[in-house]
């Protein structure tokens, strides 16, 4: 069931900016204050993932977009991939992680080139393995 949440003009323009610029290496998305529409609360050109986990809240929910860099085995070169992360962790308040929920494909639908799908409701659940065994079945 859809909440009605849209994206923001921003949001689309940030996620463009990350996929065909290579300038930035991610995007946190959340809700805007009045809980009507999607919107960027964070860019940055870090690439740095621990970095990139560390702006996710430990209560509160958010979408992320991460510019996943990452070597193949056999020395076959440096590829990447657009991670598109559902961040809910289980100590969010339940109403808060029922919109994210609810909204979630109003954002995911108009992000297009997204390789990888990580929901993660704990820090344990957001690695740099785990993103890397997903890449690498592909």
């Amino acid at each position: 069931m859809s909440s009605g949440v849209q994206p923001t003009q921003e949001c689309l323009e940030k996620f463009q900016e990350l996929k065909t610029g290579k300038k930035l290496s991610y995007v946190v998305y959340g809700l805007s204050e009045d809980k009507k529409s999607i919107v960027v609360l964070k860019t940055s050109e870090d690439k740095d993932f621990d970095t990139f986990v560390g702006e996710l809240p430990e209560k509160e929910c958010r979408w992320a977009v991460y510019d996943f860099e990452f070597t193949l085995p056999g020395g076959e070169g440096v590829r990447n991939k657009l991670v598109f992360v559902v961040w809910s962790p289980d100590d969010a308040n339940v109403k808060n992680k029922m919109m994210f929920a609810s909204s979630k494909d109003a954002l995911r639908r108009r992000l297009e080139g997204i390789h990888i799908e990580i929901q993660a409701t704990d820090f344990s659940e957001i690695t740099k393995d785990a993103i890397l065994e997903k890449a690498l079945r592909r």
